[in-house]
């Protein structure tokens, strides 16, 4: 089977799958701010969740650029792969940096769905995406690291086995560089829920099952440190990477499933004695968004493919997350425009994946960000932070 080929029936059998969970079993779990965990376990048995983990431990052993095709089509579905896209963005940090034993240990339990790997805890409440002032510690003693500090916006810790932290291991003031001193540990939630960890949950705007988790005198046995300690900072940043791709074609499904849903609204509905999809006013809206669209995933695909290759994608990662951010929030605006009142009635899920779709011009790295980066380190301009 060629690579399209492949591609196209990872379309196919995602389509398939989304089927079984149409608008209906969205709408209950936003209205209870329920974890779909059905629609969870349905993609962790039919091996998409595993997509990036090799053969060997049971995964697929897939590109990025086909787990970012799942991830597309996921959106373009009109369901939601918050629910469990991190496991495919945390799984590069484990993956590339750990070690044989903690492959071995993990890997077959999260490819088979016995482990949840879905919580990432970086942000906290004072350094937001500032990641090197963050304030959480994890301190030797002996053969275990006691952890304290806080994060935010952790999402699904409630609903995951494992978390990758993030924490500070050497004072700030004693590394040459303050990129130095950070560490990565897999933590074992199950071990220490209640017994150092508390999870709070917090209620936002959309259903995304988020929490901020304190940690107090929280033991972990030193084995849960990937790589070298002090080397944290620089093993996420290719996962960050990764992460703002699949994000990226997130978007790329969101802004297909708006457009799709406004095209089809505007060629059925009439007024006037003709379709409103006949006038310009209607139909200019609706083809700019195609055309934003299409041009944010070509960068998508182009980012996963630098990935893929083994390159260093920050720019392109990043330019990939802010265009299709941006594509899919112009087209969710236009649906609800293109529907007018009825875009804000529930049971046409438009004001649902509204409210999702905002939120990836915010997270996980803001626009303004995104921008800086490009000034500094692609065109050469001062810092600006």
């Amino acid at each position: 089977m060629s690579e399209a080929e492949e591609i196209a029936e990872i379309r196919r059998a995602v389509q398939a799958l989304c089927a079984e969970f149409p608008g209906e079993y969205w709408r209950e779990k936003d209205r209870d701010r329920a974890y779909p965990g059905e629609f969870v376990d349905a993609l962790t048995r039919s091996g998409f969740l595993a997509a990036l983990i090799p053969e060997s431990y049971g995964g697929s052993g897939l590109k990025l650029d086909a787990a970012a095709v799942i991830m597309e089509e996921i959106q373009a579905a009109g369901c939601n792969g918050a629910s469990a896209h991190a496991q495919m963005y945390i799984m590069n940090t484990l993956l590339r940096y750990g070690s044989e034993e903690q492959k071995a240990k993990y890997l077959p339990g999260i490819a088979s769905g016995e482990l949840r790997l879905q919580a990432f805890g970086v942000s906290e409440p004072t350094s937001g995406t500032d990641t090197l002032s963050l304030r959480t510690v994890a301190v030797k003693d002996g053969d275990h690291y006691v952890v304290n500090g806080q994060k935010i916006w952790t999402s699904r810790a409630e609903y995951s086995d494992l978390m990758l932290l993030l924490a500070r291991t050497t004072p700030r003031e004693e590394v040459k560089s303050k990129t130095e001193g950070l560490s990565i540990f897999l933590v074992d939630m199950r071990a220490v829920v209640g017994n150092g960890m508390t999870i709070k949950p917090i209620r936002t705007m959309m259903n995304h099952s988020t929490t901020e988790v304190f940690f107090d005198d929280m033991r972990i046995p030193a084995s849960a440190l990937i790589g070298e300690e002090g080397k944290g900072f620089r093993y996420i940043l290719s996962g960050m990477n990764a992460e703002r791709i699949l994000i990226g074609a997130e978007c790329i499904g969101d802004a297909k499933w708006f457009i799709q849903k406004a095209t089809d609204y505007a060629k059925e509905r009439g007024v006037f004695g003709r379709p409103i999809g006949q006038n310009q006013g209607v139909q200019f809206p609706i083809a700019r968004c195609y055309a934003q669209m299409r041009a944010a995933e070509l960068m998508v695909h182009h980012a996963a493919a630098v990935y893929d290759a083994g390159g260093n994608p920050g720019e392109e990662a990043n330019m990939a997350k802010m265009l299709a951010s941006e594509a899919s929030w112009a087209a969710a605006d236009m649906c609800v425009q293109t529907h007018g009142g009825f875009g804000f009635a529930e049971e046409y899920d438009i004001e649902r994946k509204f409210r999702e779709a905002r939120l990836y011009t915010v997270a996980p790295i803001s626009t303004n960000l995104i921008l800086s980066y490009l000034a500094e380190h692609v065109l050469g301009l001062p810092r600006s932070y």
